[in-house]
């Protein structure tokens, strides 16, 4: 792996979570300190290493955005974009004094997006919204195993949405990986459906390179995408995600997707010690 250059081979980060989505952030404007793939599989090891669903670098924008985001999956592989991560990002970069809320731009693989940002009345909780970009609907597929529809759905990341009966009777990590290794590269598959209230839906993701995980905001404004273009619900939805509800609206300009963001702890990791005791 490309070692950091400290002299005392220490990360300074800290951990946030969406709606239970879970990140460790490395604010690193001056770009000293890469993660790869076998520093971020440490990391994010819940028995071995720190624990998270992936792992986000915070850069210098420079003349692109007020900011750039790298992102890495739990499994070390690099993902284009992640709402849930854009609003780890955010608090992570307005509390190191990279940016001044109320909003900002941050560039990702996926484009630039930007964030609106209100720090909340408890200690390290806050609320925000990101700019998703347009959701690119794909043709409808063939109904897929325990589902009555199914969309391919673009959101900068590749998307499966299915429509079931009830989530919770899907046996999401068998039935997601299954179903993603059918599409060259992989992808994001949701499986959802319409809730008791009106526009709202309820939401399992099985996430490319994580795994099955308590929130996913690309996959819920992929899942509202989907369900406008059924008739299912209009263009202001509440999406129930196991980890807590997230909010989508649907505009002509493209998605936005609303929630909140807690930080968890400010963390010290030790590479040597870390890369040391990583999982065999």
């Amino acid at each position: 792996m490309n070692a950091p250059e400290s002299v005392t081979d220490k990360l300074d980060l800290t951990k946030h979570h969406g709606a239970g989505n879970d990140f460790l952030v490395l604010v690193d404007p001056d770009g000293r300190w890469p993660v790869d793939a076998e520093l971020a599989r440490a990391l994010c090891d819940r028995r071995f290493g720190v624990g998270a669903d992936g792992v986000i670098r915070v850069l210098d924008g420079g003349d692109r955005a007020d900011l750039a985001m790298e992102l890495r999956n739990a499994d070390g592989s690099e993902a284009e974009m992640s709402g849930n991560g854009m609003r780890c990002l955010a608090q992570a970069a307005v509390g190191s004094g990279l940016v001044r809320p109320p909003a900002f731009t941050v560039w990702t693989p996926a484009g630039v997006r930007t964030v609106d940002y209100r720090p909340g009345e408890q200690a390290g909780a806050a609320e925000a919204s990101v700019d998703m970009g347009k959701p690119a609907l794909g043709p409808d597929q063939p109904p897929e195993p325990a589902g009555q529809k199914a969309r391919l759905v673009d959101m900068g990341n590749p998307h499966l949405v299915v429509l079931v009966a009830d989530p919770g009777d899907v046996a999401v990590a068998e039935l997601g990986e299954r179903l993603q290794l059918r599409h060259a590269g992989g992808l994001n598959v949701e499986f959802i459906a319409v809730g008791r209230q009106r526009d709202a839906i309820t939401l399992r993701v099985w996430e490319r390179g994580v795994g099955e995980t308590q929130a996913c905001g690309t996959g819920s404004a992929a899942a509202a995408a989907a369900a406008r273009s059924w008739g299912l619900v209009g263009d202001s939805v509440d999406v129930h995600n196991p980890g807590g509800t997230l909010h989508v609206d649907l505009g002509n300009d493209g998605a936005r997707l609303s929630g909140p963001v807690r930080k968890v702890a400010d963390l010290v990791v030790g590479v040597a010690e870390l890369l040391g005791g990583a999982r065999p």
